[in-house]
């Protein structure tokens, strides 16, 4: 049994203070260069969670990740040529 989650691009302050994090959901990356991290959680508790992490002092701005969105599944619609140069 899969449970929905929702991926959210947490942008801080502080890459230290965004360790507290985890007690939100499943912290997956932290980016010390561009001061943002990655978090996941349950899907039903996305805007809760939001408004929750926008009051913490640390945090700039919070933005939902698209990723589960996006179509990973490709199809070729134009022929393949490289058979057509067989020696």
């Amino acid at each position: 049994m899969m449970i929905e989650r929702s991926g959210l691009i947490v942008w801080v302050n502080d890459t230290k203070a965004a360790r507290n994090l985890e007690r939100f959901g499943s912290l997956h990356y932290i980016s010390k260069k561009m001061n943002y991290a990655v978090l996941y959680i349950h899907a039903s508790r996305l805007d809760e969670t939001m408004r929750n992490l926008q009051k913490l002092p640390y945090v700039k701005k919070v933005e939902r990740s698209y990723r589960n969105e996006i179509k990973t599944e490709y199809s070729s619609d134009v022929p393949d040529k490289t058979r057509f140069y067989t020696l």
